[in-house]
């Protein structure tokens, strides 16, 4: 259970840096690595879901 809160923790701290590094690379006009970061953005986003999802079918099993 503590594995699966440290990468609970792990993603949300990708998503909040891959949304700073978008907003840097709109007010730098870096405008190659904003795509970069909209890609790494869902891909935790995605493997947050899983996690959700996989705990919620494990809590509902426990009961």
């Amino acid at each position: 259970m503590g594995k699966k809160i440290a990468l609970n923790v792990f993603y949300n701290l990708g998503i909040i840096v891959s949304i700073f590094g978008i907003i840097w690379g709109y007010n730098n006009a870096k405008y190659l690595a904003i795509p970069l970061f909209v890609i790494t953005a869902a891909l935790f986003v995605y493997l947050k879901l899983q996690l959700v999802r996989e705990m919620r079918n494990n809590l509902k099993n426990k009961k």
